[in-house]
């Protein structure tokens, strides 16, 4: 999901200003003090029929994580939280006008990080202007949900209750994925492949609680189609990028020839999406693109097809295909490599299709 964070230990562990440190772990443990279980809150009897149904649908999400496809799950969406503002965070990603390489930051525990949090969307803006002003491109997001890798029981964010079904357990699964596999250093990783878990586990939950006619399993269907054809369109982009930034041409004359890039992807998409105003990716062709904001699809989106590849490759079957993927990731050096490896060796390296978006007039 592109809603969620690895928030705490930019927190926790940060090397950042003192200020920035005191205010953040302020936050942070008001949501942990707020916390109370979901089991408790559904004896209280005012409680309406809406918000009983999601907080039942986590807790037979946490359920299905650890019995069905045997996911680290500990304490994590066990209890709710409230918090007393419209996000629970806000994301800065960085990149240089001429590169997709986004800009890191290092903390202990999981390395380099190619975004920072913030508590107050002011702060993130004001960050990202110091950037702007040293000729970066910048892209601030707000956040929805966090993962603490499982150093605490993560609870649900009383925010969360306002999205559907779908993607709520699509949240949930993608956050305790966090919990089961982390690798240092790899946020990309990290991040496809918990998305893929999310999106695919969804599915499979709602399949098994009801059915392939239901109403949410054909939802949670059209979203990992809408989350894969967007995914093709941002790699094909990013590769027309990359091709641009290696050629031996002035900076300016780069800067100039990307932005005919930007536009005509949104015109590409505009046009695919043209008779689908539900969408989720529906206003991409609406955004003002800049290089930090491809790097940041990019991390959620990236190589999608792999995971899909692999997951047909071990007989469309979720759980045996989490168990291969978290085995061949602990006996490899490089997360990708070592997944690559899972692929029957006739499959390559499978990779979504190009466009005219490689080439420029």
């Amino acid at each position: 999901m592109l809603r969620s964070l690895l928030f705490v230990f930019l927190i926790l562990f940060s090397g950042c200003s003192p200020a920035y440190f005191f205010r953040a772990a302020y936050e942070e443990a008001k949501i942990l003090w707020r916390r109370q279980p979901i089991e408790q809150m559904l004896e209280k009897d005012d409680l309406d029929k809406e918000t009983r149904e999601k907080l039942e649908l986590v807790l037979a999400a946490r359920s299905f994580a650890e019995e069905t496809l045997h996911l680290t799950v500990g304490g994590s969406y066990s209890g709710y939280s409230y918090v007393d503002r419209p996000d629970v965070s806000y994301a800065l990603t960085v990149a240089p006008g001429t590169s997709l390489s986004p800009y890191t930051w290092w903390f202990p525990i999981v390395g380099r990080v190619p975004y920072k949090g913030f508590f107050s969307e002011n702060d993130a803006r004001a960050a990202a202007q110091s950037f702007d002003r040293e000729g970066y491109d910048t892209f601030v997001r707000p956040v929805s949900a966090f993962s603490t890798l499982g150093w605490f029981d993560d609870p649900l964010l009383a925010r969360l209750l306002r999205l559907g079904k779908v993607t709520l357990v699509e949240i949930v699964l993608h956050e305790l994925f966090h919990n089961t596999l982390f690798v240092r250093d790899a946020v990309d990783f990290n991040e496809s492949l918990a998305n893929f878990v999310g999106n695919r586990g969804a599915m499979a939950f709602f399949l098994q609680r009801r059915g392939e006619r239901s109403a949410e399993y054909r939802q949670a269907e059209r979203s990992w189609q809408e989350e894969r054809e967007f995914s093709v369109m941002i790699n094909e982009l990013a590769a027309a990028l990359k091709d641009l930034y290696q050629r031996a041409l002035p900076e300016n004359e780069k800067l100039e020839l990307r932005q005919k890039l930007f536009r005509r992807a949104q015109e590409e998409w505009n046009h695919m999406t043209a008779d689908r105003p539900e969408h989720h990716y529906r206003d991409f062709g609406k955004l003002e693109i800049n290089n930090a904001v491809v790097a940041h699809f990019m991390l959620y989106l990236g190589n999608l097809h792999l995971f899909e590849a692999i997951y047909d490759a071990k007989g469309r079957d979720l759980p045996r295909f989490i168990k291969a993927v978290v085995e061949a990731v602990g006996q490899s050096t490089e997360p990708w490599q070592g997944v690559r490896r899972l692929l029957p060796s006739h499959a390559g390296n499978p990779a979504p299709g190009r466009t005219a978006l490689n080439a420029l007039s």
